[in-house]
């Protein structure tokens, strides 16, 4: 069965819309709906009369920003792809939501990727809702820090603080966290994906398969690390130098 899906692109930029426009009509077929709006307050009356199930909002917009637009929805209808030339702090709170972005210029393989992922996330039923709620807390979250992991799984959703998760094992695309309170889910992403993403929080990838947070770790033997609740890591033999003296620093 074909996915149709409806899309309203938001950009104060005329031509930023433009182009977008083409691009979903050259490269993703399951869009087969598309309205434009050049700002947060014409992006709100068609959310209202249009009904997107999918909306590309530019995050940078004077008057009302993209953030803030999201803000005036209480009930979320819609899935949203953020679209920006670059905001590190932003791009981390939506990362860690587990929510998308393009970067401008935006690239075609990158897009039809988007948009792949956003179907998935309508067949497994996400719950966006919760994602956009977690979102938008690590966004006014003034120390990054403190923000929340969104786990999404197959048995729910899960928002865990980097100092709650132990290690993670990469499985092929998946990656199975552990964490403090006993219990493990498998997400469909990629440990690299996070490895980039918690290298901030304490976390080292200790094997092309493991990610440890460092302050579980009780022992290192070998290549095994032995961590706090009794599981076990690897490490790879030119990454133990690396992990010894990181360990030397947090001591």
């Amino acid at each position: 069965m074909r996915t149709e899906i409806k899309a309203l692109i938001i950009d104060d930029e005329a031509m930023a819309c433009d182009m977008l426009e083409y691009l979903i009509s050259q490269n993703v077929n399951s869009i087969t709906s598309i309205k434009k709006a050049t700002s947060a307050a014409e992006g709100l009356q068609l959310i209202h009369s249009f009904s997107p199930d999918i909306i590309f909002l530019d995050i940078q917009m004077p008057f009302m920003d993209g953030f803030e637009l999201l803000g005036k929805i209480p009930k979320q209808f819609f899935s949203v792809i953020f679209t920006t030339a670059y905001n590190k702090y932003a791009i981390q709170a939506i990362r860690f939501s587990a929510l998308d972005y393009l970067l401008k210029p935006v690239e075609p393989e990158e897009l039809v990727q988007a948009v792949e992922r956003y179907v998935r996330q309508r067949e497994e039923k996400m719950q966006v809702k919760e994602l956009y709620l977690n979102f938008l807390e690590n966004l006014n979250n003034t120390d990054k820090k403190q923000f929340r992991l969104a786990l999404a799984s197959s048995s729910g959703l899960r928002l865990a603080s980097p100092d709650e998760i132990i290690h993670c094992t990469g499985i092929n695309n998946y990656t199975q966290f552990h964490l403090s309170d006993g219990t493990s889910m498998v997400v469909s992403k990629t440990i690299k994906e996070f490895g980039e993403l918690l290298s901030d929080y304490g976390f080292m990838r200790t094997h092309k398969s493991h990610l440890v947070n460092l302050v579980f770790i009780k022992g290192v033997s070998d290549n095994i690390i032995t961590l706090k609740n009794g599981q076990q890591a690897e490490v790879s033999r030119r990454r133990k130098s690396e992990l010894l003296k990181a360990l030397k620093l947090l001591l």
